[in-house]
């Protein structure tokens, strides 16, 4: 049923009113100098993306909004009446924007991470998903089998007021990047190897490690000195660079040379994942 908003409940409508969070918003992919655009719900935010002059395809589920935002929209935006999660995304190189409910945000994120050709993307989500998907206080495992492929960062916390009608809990601008270059070549194995670690007993990196025994003792003495990880350190303590070097030492390869030590975070950063993870 609609709520007094005009939103439908039933399909996760909390739309975005808060013009500062829609500047903020228009102006990632902006950017990243991308040539098209995906973007889902409402024309609050369909419009002014619509200013950059690039071909903008809407996606909504709801007829109603497909039919409102149709009319409303000039020549270079297209309205896609169907669901993101059925939706095949372009062949071409494009940025992704939305604002995701937040009960299909695993759904879609899932979704949009296995799209092979988009460059970059700006996603509203709830602000827990978007602080771990950064590393922020420690990486989840999803990102750790992820960051080899992808940079996550939080542009900023969005209130729960700057929706309509407002959610229980804030969000969170998500920006992610597609590295140019992965960290990792072997997806499905690195990804075992991540899991196997992440599930692994012990008390600390170094014994999980060692129960695992993908690396010898010698060598993760050396990792750990060089790259000033301690032994205790836990699984969620790493960086994307750092559980890339661990997989090569675990496969046999190479590591990658020493990475510097994070650092704090600071109020706002757009490399949240490298300087917060670890």
């Amino acid at each position: 049923m609609p709520s007094r908003y005009g939103s439908r409940q039933d399909l996760g409508q909390n739309f975005l009113v808060d013009p500062d969070i829609i500047k903020l918003i228009r102006r990632a992919p902006n950017e990243r100098k991308v040539p098209s655009l995906i973007w889902r719900r409402r024309g609050h935010v369909t419009l002014p993306l619509s200013r950059l002059g690039r071909p903008v395809t809407a996606v909504e589920l709801d007829p109603r909004r497909v039919k409102r935002l149709s009319a409303r929209a000039p020549e270079n935006v297209k309205v896609v009446g169907e669901d993101i999660l059925r939706f095949r995304l372009p062949t071409v190189p494009h940025t992704v924007v939305g604002n995701i409910p937040f009960h299909v945000t695993t759904a879609t994120m899932r979704r949009i991470l296995v799209a092979p050709a988009w460059v970059s993307a700006v996603l509203v989500v709830q602000w827990e998903v978007a602080r771990r998907r950064a590393g922020i206080g420690g990486c989840s495992l999803v990102t750790a089998e992820s960051w080899p492929w992808f940079d996550f960062s939080v542009l900023k916390r969005v209130p729960r007021f700057a929706f309509r009608p407002a959610p229980s809990v804030d969000g969170g601008i998500l920006v992610i990047e597609r590295r140019p270059e992965p960290l990792v070549r072997e997806r499905r194995e690195y990804q075992d190897f991540v899991r196997q670690v992440f599930t692994g007993r012990g008390h600390g990196l170094r014994e999980i490690l060692q129960r695992i025994g993908r690396v010898q003792d010698s060598d993760l003495s050396a990792w750990f000195r060089a790259h000033g990880v301690s032994p205790q350190a836990l699984p969620k303590d790493l960086t994307a660079e750092q559980w890339a070097s661990l997989w090569g030492m675990a496969r046999g390869g190479r590591s990658v040379p020493r990475t510097r030590r994070p650092r704090g975070l600071p109020p706002r950063t757009s490399r949240g994942p490298r300087r917060n993870s670890g």
